[in-house]
């Protein structure tokens, strides 16, 4: 390839997207403090995100991301008030490459890491994806693998008799979509997946209090967990400026929790350079067999959890953003020291409102750049 064809081919195609995000939240069930007490917490994220085409048949694509988030229900591991579970910062870095074997059809490649004070990751996934002689169909493949590790923290009362079977936890994924084109108004998407995990599964710093005993434990889950969610997406055109995103997920798994998902989304073009986007979201859920509220377990149970993200329970969300994108872009200029120039696209805005019935609030305020070199 010669150096003119790379910087035609190659470098006026990377995409460049930057996202910044600030969200909170604050209800009375933290899970810390055994189901009471407060769940305050803001998070700070920024996350930049390359895809970067290498030839006609190879595209490599990373992330880098790091959020600092505050937490008051966390800093109730001590009953310290400031104490160093009060905050933390993760940081997530995540490399990919996408070869197409021939012009419907890809396999993929994925590799990433995050890391925390008290826990890192690391996952590899493939995947493979193909359209159908008609055009109109696609089908999907993904596999994922997740090895996480955790620094053990307990409560401070109870460092000296808690204990955990292990501070590791193996995920594996496997997922497959199909995709169909009805007409050029209509597609629809089906979906299924399975979660199996492994290991550490509860959290050594949730307190759990019982009926019968004057003191806590710490929170005691089963070593494996089955997961499986089924999904369908519709996205219709409902006329030049007005289309129709529609979702609904069912979820099972073998601890007894089932849950129902729905959402839509109203992308409005107001014009050619805006457009708004409205949403909803509802969740209902069942509880897994294990929870229960503070002070209602019995000390004979095998396993016991108070902690409210997997009690039975509904939760309504509702969005709205805006996206300003001209056709020809918003504008663009040179780069120091080397021969492209960078296009900015278009600027996102979105904000969203989140109620559960369990009196957890949160609110998030995002804003996206999109951007070419």
């Amino acid at each position: 390839m010669t150096k003119e064809s790379y910087h035609r081919a190659d470098w006026k195609t990377i995409d460049v997207d930057f996202l910044t995000s600030y969200y909170a939240q604050d209800g009375n069930n933290g899970a810390v403090t055994g189901g009471i007490g407060t769940e305050q917490l803001t998070d700070f994220t920024q996350k930049i995100s390359l895809k970067i085409p290498m030839n006609q048949k190879l595209t490599m694509s990373s992330s880098v991301a790091y959020d600092y988030y505050s937490s008051a229900s966390t800093d109730n591991i001590d009953n310290i008030r400031s104490s160093d579970s009060s905050s933390d910062v993760r940081g997530q870095l995540s490399i990919g490459v996408d070869f197409k074997i021939k012009d419907k059809e890809s396999v993929g490649l994925n590799i990433g890491t995050s890391i925390e004070y008290d826990y890192n990751s690391l996952h590899a996934g493939i995947s493979y994806s193909k359209i159908l002689s008609s055009g109109n169909t696609g089908i999907s493949l993904q596999l994922q693998g997740f090895k996480d590790d955790w620094l053990i923290i307990y409560p401070i009362e109870l460092r000296r008799t808690a204990s955990v079977h292990t501070d590791k936890r193996n995920v594996f994924n496997g997922s497959v979509t199909l995709t169909q084109v009805i007409n050029k108004k209509f597609q629809i998407a089906l979906m299924a997946e399975a979660t199996s995990m492994q290991g550490l599964l509860s959290t050594p710093f949730h307190r759990v209090y019982f009926s019968n005993e004057p003191t806590a434990r710490i929170e005691q889950l089963p070593k494996k967990r089955l997961k499986i969610p089924l999904a369908m997406r519709a996205n219709a055109v409902l006329s030049d400026r007005i289309l129709l995103r529609s979702y609904y997920r069912y979820y099972f798994d073998d601890w007894g929790m089932q849950a129902h998902t729905a959402s839509v989304e109203l992308p409005i073009k107001l014009n050619r350079f805006f457009a708004i986007y409205p949403s909803y979201r509802y969740h209902i859920q069942s509880a897994v067999d294990y929870f229960a509220p503070y002070g209602v377990h019995r000390g004979d149970e095998l396993f016991y959890t108070s902690d409210y993200d997997v009690s039975a329970l509904s939760s309504h969300t509702v969005g709205i953003g805006l996206l300003y994108s001209p056709a020809g872009g918003i504008t663009q200029f040179k780069l120091p020291f080397i021969k492209p120039e960078l296009k900015i696209e278009g600027i996102s805005l979105r904000i969203a409102q989140f109620y559960r019935s369990t009196g957890l609030r949160s609110s998030i305020i995002s804003a996206g750049l999109s951007m070419k070199i």
